[in-house]
């Protein structure tokens, strides 16, 4: 009786505004930082949401008139992190959740607890092991004391995700490459790959975002100037500009321009990622 009360119209229509509300408390804020990044440090205190009198650039130069910060070296640093990062998760979570996802051996179903837990620890719990075994290494001050730490804490992630959607495909077409004589290596590389584009994509793309974002790591191993990230640089222009809001919107809005682009450019692709395997038949 309820169902007939309710039309198909009005359920619509109220799904859409709630998703509308929800986007604005994302797009809302984004819209003030990029404004506020035109305004100078008074502009922003007294008419924070208010259109800027004068489109300038001047904060964005500002950046580039002190040497402890270069914008151009923090991002070449970031995208030398980040695609590492990425390229480790997809190498070692591709194996590893192909071997879940289509062979039988003992303690299999223990494995899926252990990587939820895994996902489940805090960063700050494994920092002080991980700093030991990376000086231990000789790897501290190098790329590879923040790419390892981040490629072994996204792993549980990756491996979880993918081995869902390997677990979905069907397991015809692998049983007749075993049956033409196709080895494991070829069975993975020439069908289940290309199978699995669409969450090997989605992870990447998330892994990506969340290593592009990632602070507390290059600050603890990565204490060289010219190596550090992004992210480093703009906590760095909140603590050398203290007050001047304007060069922190400048510094923000540059930081979020290749993230909003990435993702306007792979949305559908992580929505095809995050169901395709979610619906059997």
């Amino acid at each position: 009786m309820v169902n007939r009360l309710v039309k198909p119209g009005a359920v619509k229509f109220g799904v859409y505004a709630l998703l509308l509300l929800w986007a604005c408390t994302t797009i809302i804020p984004l819209l003030w930082v990029l404004l506020n990044s035109f305004k100078t440090s008074e502009e922003i205190l007294t008419q924070s949401f208010a259109l800027p009198q004068s489109y300038s650039l001047f904060n964005f130069l500002k950046l580039n008139e002190y040497g402890n910060i270069n914008v151009v070296k923090g991002f070449m640093n970031s995208m030398i992190i980040s695609g590492s990062v990425v390229l480790g998760v997809s190498l070692f979570g591709g194996l590893a959740s192909f071997v879940l996802a289509r062979f039988q051996f003992s303690f299999k179903g223990y494995f899926t607890s252990i990587f939820v837990i895994c996902m489940l620890l805090p960063q700050f719990a494994v920092i002080i092991p991980n700093f030991v075994i990376i000086e231990k290494l000789g790897l501290n001050g190098t790329y590879l004391s923040v790419i390892l730490p981040q490629v072994a804490g996204n792993l549980s992630f990756a491996i979880l995700m993918i081995t869902g959607f390997m677990a979905s495909l069907p397991g015809e077409l692998e049983e007749a490459a075993v049956m033409d004589g196709a080895t494991i290596w070829k069975i993975y590389y020439k069908i289940t790959l290309p199978l699995c584009f669409p969450i090997f994509a989605t992870v990447s793309i998330m892994v990506f975002l969340w290593s592009y974002n990632e602070l507390l790591l290059p600050l603890v191993y990565l204490p060289i100037r010219e190596m550090q990230p992004i992210s480093v640089l703009l906590s760095l222009v909140s603590n050398a500009y203290g007050t001047d809001y304007g060069a922190m919107m400048a510094a923000i809005t540059i930081s979020i321009v290749p993230l909003l682009v990435l993702y306007m450019f792979s949305q559908e692709t992580v929505i095809k990622g995050l169901t395709a395997g979610a619906v059997k038949g």
